[in-house]
């Protein structure tokens, strides 16, 4: 694909609102006219040059005054488990993984709310409503998978998944949050790790990283991690 083909897609520009991450800062999002037909080949383009999806979206942060928000990949052939993961890897071998076709049923929402009420009160996603899941976890391209995770035949876990030309996109997980021994938030990830590279594709992508953010700092232990940084990928040292 060619930059004039990039170049002639049609994007559009929020005005500025209040930074989800950042208290006091404000921020402004670039969007694809979301009625431009993606392609995988398109996909990776993009996500190569720091965009991401949410639900139909493919967007880019494009503030004024701040670079905070970096794009960030693990190179997964390269990637060795800490001790810890190996522990939380061991700890959750006894998790059934099983490709789904969609998330259809209740208790797909049923387990989305409750880690919305339990993890994340007080982000923009609360409260949940079935809406705001259909909008955001329902919405799916040709390149979207996800995966349920059971235990004793209950659902405890689900991954969703974008798949790219050369990489996987880690879109959003979510879990039951009273398994907090299990650590499902962090074995997800190193699950992804795993699958991309049984895929043979070198990258997991993990969207958005803030230095300034608490939140986000998880993501930095997941190493080799390369950084989206003037308009380069660069190894985090």
């Amino acid at each position: 694909m060619s930059s004039d083909t990039l170049a002639a897609l049609r994007f559009y520009q929020t005005t500025p609102h209040d930074c989800s991450y950042l208290e006091g800062r404000e921020a402004t999002t670039i969007f694809m006219d979301p009625e431009t037909p993606v392609s995988s080949e398109l996909y990776s383009r993009l996500i190569t040059a720091g965009f991401r999806r949410s639900g139909e979206h493919l967007y880019r942060p494009a503030c004024a005054h701040c670079s905070a928000c970096v794009s960030c990949r693990v190179r997964v052939n390269e990637f060795r488990r800490s001790k810890r993961f190996t522990r939380v890897w061991r700890r959750n071998k006894d998790l059934v993984a099983m490709p789904l076709d969609a998330l259809e049923g209740d208790e797909f929402y049923i387990l989305y709310a409750r880690y919305i009420n339990a993890r994340h009160s007080d982000g923009d996603m609360f409260p949940p409503s079935k809406e705001q899941y259909r909008g955001f976890i329902e919405a799916k391209s040709a390149t979207t998978q996800f995966v349920g995770f059971y235990l004793d035949m209950q659902l405890i876990a689900v991954c969703i998944m974008d798949e790219v030309d050369h990489a996987m996109s880690a879109m959003y997980t979510f879990f039951e949050p009273d398994l907090d021994r299990r650590s499902l938030g962090v074995f997800l990830i190193l699950w992804q790790i795993e699958h991309a590279k049984s895929k043979n594709l070198p990258y997991l992508y993990l969207g958005y990283w803030i230095k300034e953010s608490e939140k986000m700092q998880y993501k930095t232990e997941y190493r080799p991690l390369e950084l989206f940084l003037n308009d380069h990928w660069v190894l985090l040292n």
